[in-house]
């Protein structure tokens, strides 16, 4: 292994990792289901822990990198605390959703895909959640918003950012 890796990577992140191989005998037939593990315990898929499960199975890290850039559900940017989606299915788009859509980009200065400077909130869209009687719709974390408009936003966000400041 890259002494790199070692180094970048803290002792109890890189024997987590190894638990998560060893646990499925480090088979590289196995490698969705170590990267989800993976990704469940870290929260995203960064280059050491591809570089570190690659070498555990005895593939190449291209093939890692390969199969995380491929999945749309890894991720190799860490979410936000609070990773909002915004849904984009038919029912969600034709009642609006690309307009909440905007209103999370300009409430929280960021494009879909990255994740605000404090760690707080990420920002993505899905393609449909379930919950089309309630569109347009938007998760923030597990939780569901229905029948948004553009105003409800400022309201969502300041929710989580009082939730922080209470916490703190």
């Amino acid at each position: 292994m890259d002494k790199k890796i070692i180094v970048k990577m803290k002792k109890e992140v890189r024997e987590k990792i190894v638990e998560i191989c060893n646990r499925f005998n480090n088979n590289p037939g196995e490698l969705i289901n170590v990267l989800h593990q993976t990704q469940d315990f870290l929260g995203y898929l960064p280059a050491e822990a591809q570089e570190l499960i690659a070498e555990c199975l005895h593939i190449p890290t291209a093939k890692v990198y390969g199969v995380v850039s491929f999945y749309a559900f890894f991720t190799m940017t860490p979410k936000g605390k609070y990773p909002i989606s915004v849904c984009l299915g038919t029912a969600c788009y034709v009642r609006g959703a690309e307009k909440i859509l905007d209103a999370f980009k300009k409430e929280l200065n960021l494009e879909v895909g990255q994740t605000t400077p404090d760690g707080l909130f990420s920002l993505t869209c899905l393609r449909c959640v379930g919950a089309c009687g309630l569109a347009p719709v938007a998760m923030v974390g597990d939780k569901v918003y229905g029948r948004l408009a553009p105003a409800d936003v400022k309201n969502i966000v300041k929710e989580y950012k009082d939730l922080e400041a209470a916490n703190a």
